[in-house]
């Protein structure tokens, strides 16, 4: 049985040809024959074969033999083999070729087979390498299959013949003409098929003679050629066949078409290349280029040594290429020649080698830095992963204090300890997004944004970039700067950096982000998302005392000219500047009123008045002139009413004084200093407070209903806000009412409820500090805020008495001195006790000792009864 499973399609010819050709296992045979000689009598018998009743059945896959053709076929399977051994020895050698329905059935029977095929001729047996045999046959005229003979040893079918019978006329003649025009078509568009195959196409004078031989070489499926085969009708068949055709050359003038454009585009950029090449040598061998050539020669010899992405560079050699386009007179060659040139002027594989020592990056850190432990820590962790993963990305830290604690400089030191460049922005009052993501090109004067402009000045991709006050971008109609800072302070995304005017990405990974704001709450909460906050404290005395003498004096002495002049400062002059001639929670006025007395004395020096200055604290008024901060706890809170808060700014806490006063009303209460509404709330909040609690704190109702009250907030050009003040107002309005004035040494913070509580406040590391610089002694704080003295500094929470309230009564008893009516009673008790000692001496051991003892238990009053019953009440 045939098994040409493998084979090419064939190409076939008519039975005009008696010569034959056969290359190997895959030979496909052509015939062709002089045209207009006699038929022979053999082809007299060729044309009218005798096909007997019953043929060999040869099964194929994958293909279809056609009357009129010829084609060669691998045979391979036994009973195939044992159909030749049989047929090969008959006179005429015919037997029947039919397609399998199903490739893959290896002893196909009737139900296996298409039961159309064609009566071919063995022309030619060929004995192949690999034990298998080849023949070529020639279709004689199709035939179907009646019914099955034998099956055994190769299958025997009883056949019935078909001839084709037509009768031509001048339709079917120009339909004949048009068929061969169209197949005279495709063998010119397909230089594949040989120039005899036109001569044979015109050769054929029959229908059904021209159908078979072009139906046998299109590219038809197996379906497609099977359906060919079975149309009996040669007209019909010859119409199937010419729309086939007729597709074909559609598509292969297609492929026509776009092969010849490719082929004129291949042909143009070669034929340009080879001229700008022979220019190129013409004017190498005369010495002579253009400068326009060098400069776009020089451009892209940079472009080159960049090492660009390939994104880029695909980008970049597209731009170079419309450049050497583009007349130098026209305004769009100046706006692609700085564009190839930011393109290779950033640093896109140019870096700096990290330092990954530890210990010189903390003894750094400690040489430019006094305290700041957490973010000392937090950079030796940064090295520390660094070093052990050194792909990792750089972190986003965010640095948020008060003015003048050392942010800015901080960056700088990061800087050297990392031996990275650095770079630094200020984003203060930046409202136009361009700033960050840069202009797009089609506007005049376009420029990439700051991010990018740094990166290019500083040569490297892996900086230490700081964004310098990043709570003070502005937001106006030209965008957001701070949502364009959303990809850049991303480390999910900052590695494809889209600028708008370069439109490519670029990788900041690498690059080591750090802001820096005073406040957090105005930083965009998405922003502050993407950011490791790190809070920088102010500064305590001691903080101060030894910047001072380390990194301020030593800095002021050696600018203004001091050094070697025997000029000395004693830490108690020092110590007088820190704590009257300067209240802030950085340090950059102590720096300033340093510099004022370092530069009175240089100014002496140069006029001779003396020759060196040692500088004590009685000196500085002569300098400095008279104190300007002098300690008001002790004369603003000398009298009932009034009540030091704690407050939280933008640089840094401070103390707040609450007033309260009362005069004739009917029970309304005002408020001024500026309030917000919050704060507002917080003061109705306390007097309602008061007024429910009236009969526990020993109040008449004629105070409260009979009398108006006002609560102030001095300093009244400065706005304030938020529920931390509520304690304060409720003790003012307290001590102003019971006539008991506060300590002088107390202040407090906390938020106030209608039942009494007092709730947890933030900022109090920065209020403690105030606490501590203006010379508080006592802080009575909420009692869930007790974790927050963890963040304290240790000499702070020596120096400070603490007491966590929680609940209004017990602040009361902290902050309020006694009455004095208490006063007296306290007084007489304490006489009382003195007596009641000195008759326990006088007294005998005996009976009467007991009785006087129990007299005495009746008669004298309990030790601390009216202590105890006042705190119940509160």
């Amino acid at each position: 049985m045939g098994d040409p499973a493998e084979e090419r399609p064939p190409v076939a010819s008519t039975r005009h040809g008696v010569d034959d050709e056969s290359g190997g296992e895959d030979a496909q045979a052509v015939s062709t024959r002089a045209l207009g000689e006699p038929d022979s009598p053999e082809d007299q018998q060729e044309r009218h074969p005798e096909i007997p009743e019953q043929l060999a059945i040869l099964p194929v896959r994958n293909v279809v033999s056609f009357p009129g053709t010829l084609l060669s076929l691998n045979v391979g399977r036994a009973k195939s083999k044992a159909l030749l051994d049989s047929v090969l020895t008959t006179k005429d050698k015919i037997i029947g070729v039919v397609a399998q329905r199903f490739a893959d059935a290896e002893d196909p029977l009737l139900f296996d087979l298409y039961r159309v095929g064609t009566a071919c001729r063995i022309l030619k047996l060929l004995h192949l390498p690999d034990a298998s045999e080849s023949i070529v046959v020639h279709g004689l005229m199709r035939m179907g299959i009646v019914d099955l003979v034998q099956s055994e040893p190769y299958l025997v079918a009883k056949v019935r013949t078909h001839q084709d019978r037509v009768t031509v006329t001048t339709e079917l003649e120009a339909l004949m003409h048009g068929v061969r025009q169209t197949a005279l078509r495709i063998i010119e568009l397909s230089p594949n098929i040989p120039d005899e195959a036109a001569a044979v196409v015109n050769s054929i004078e029959t229908v059904g003679g021209l159908a078979d031989f072009l139906a046998s070489n299109l590219q038809l499926d197996l379906v497609k050629r099977q359906e060919l085969l079975e149309t009996f009708d040669a007209v019909e068949r010859l119409k199937k066949v010419h729309t086939a055709l007729t597709a074909q050359v559609e598509l292969m003038e297609l492929s026509e078409k776009i092969q010849d454009r490719v082929r004129g585009e291949i042909d143009k950029s070669q034929r340009r290349y080879f001229l700008q090449e022979q220019l190129k040598a013409i004017q190498t061998e005369l010495g002579e280029m253009d400068a326009r050539t060098a400069e776009i020669e020089q451009l892209r010899e940079r472009l080159q040594k960049a090492k660009l992405p390939e994104e880029v560079a695909k980008e970049a050699n597209r731009e170079l290429d419309r450049l050497a386009k583009i007349p130098q007179a026209s305004p769009e060659y100046s706006v692609a020649h700085d564009y190839i040139n930011w393109l290779a002027d950033l640093p896109w594989k140019k870096g700096t080698r990290d330092a990954l020592d530890l210990k010189n990056a903390a003894r750094i850190l400690d040489q430019d830095h006094y305290g700041l432990e957490k973010v000392k820590k937090r950079i030796q962790e940064f090295l520390a992963v660094r070093k052990l993963r050194p792909a990792g990305r750089g972190p986003i830290l965010c640095l948020i204090g008060p003015p003048g604690v050392g942010k800015t400089s901080l960056g700088q030191s990061i800087a050297r300890a990392l031996k990275r460049k650095f770079i630094r922005i200020s984003l203060g009052g930046i409202r136009d997004e361009a700033e960050i993501r840069g202009h797009r090109r089609t506007y005049i004067g376009a420029i990439p944004g700051r991010i990018i402009q740094e990166i290019r000045k500083a040569g490297s991709n892996n900086p230490v970039f700081m964004l310098d006050e990043v709570d003070k971008i502005g937001v106006d109609f030209r965008g957001d700067p701070a949502s364009a800072l959303l990809e850049v302070l991303d480390p999910q995304q900052n590695h494809s950096f889209t600028d708008h005017y370069l439109d490519v990405p670029f990788d900041l990974s690498r690059v080591m982000f750090i802001a820096t704001a005073n406040y957090a709450d105005p930083i965009l909460s998405p922003l502050r998302d993407r950011m490791e906050i790190i809070d920088l404290p102010g500064y305590t005395h001691s903080d101060k005392m030894q910047i001072a003498k380390r990194y301020l004096l030593p800095r002021q002495i050696e600018e203004n000219g001091l050094s070697g002049r025997g000029f000395a400062m004693t830490d108690a002059a020092l110590d007088r500047i820190i704590a009257s001639y300067t209240r802030e929670a950085g340090v950059r006025e102590l720096e300033r009123q340093i510099g004022s007395v370092c530069r009175a004395v240089a100014a002496k020096i140069a006029r001779k008045e003396i020759r060196s200055a040692r500088i004590d604290a009685a000196d500085l008024a002569d300098y400095l002139g008279p104190v300007e901060y002098e300690s008001e706890v002790a004369m603003r809170t000398s009298m009932p009413g009034v009540v030091t808060g704690l407050a939280y700014t933008p640089v840094g806490g401070d103390i707040i004084f609450v007033e309260a006063s009362m005069m004739p009303g009917r029970g309304s209460l005002s408020l001024t200093g500026q309030m917000g509404d919050v704060m507002r709330e917080s003061a109705s909040a306390a007097y309602s407070l008061v007024r429910s609690r009236s009969a526990e704190l020993g109040l008449p109702d004629k105070k409260l209903y009979q009398k108006d009250f006002h609560i102030h907030v001095p300093a009244g050009a400065v706005p304030k806000d938020g529920p931390s003040a509520g304690l304060a107002m409720f003790t003012s309005l307290v001590s102003l009412l019971q006539g008991r004035p506060t300590r002088a040494d107390v202040a407090m913070t906390g938020e106030i409820t209608l039942r009494g509580l007092v709730l947890p406040v933030g900022g109090i590391k920065e209020k403690v500090l105030a606490a501590h610089r203006a010379g508080i002694k006592c802080v009575v704080l909420p009692g869930r805020n007790r974790k927050d003295l963890s963040e304290l500094p240790a000499e702070v929470r020596g120096d400070l008495k603490f007491v966590f309230a929680d609940r209004v009564g017990e602040a009361l008893n902290a902050a309020l001195e006694a009455s004095a009516d208490e006063s007296a009673s306290r007084k007489g008790r304490k006489a009382a006790r003195g007596k009641a000692a000195a008759a326990k001496k006088s007294r005998t051991v005996g009976p009467r000792r007991w009785r006087g003892r129990k007299s005495r238990a009746k008669s004298a009053p309990r030790r601390g009864a009216p202590e105890r019953r006042a705190a119940k009440a509160v």
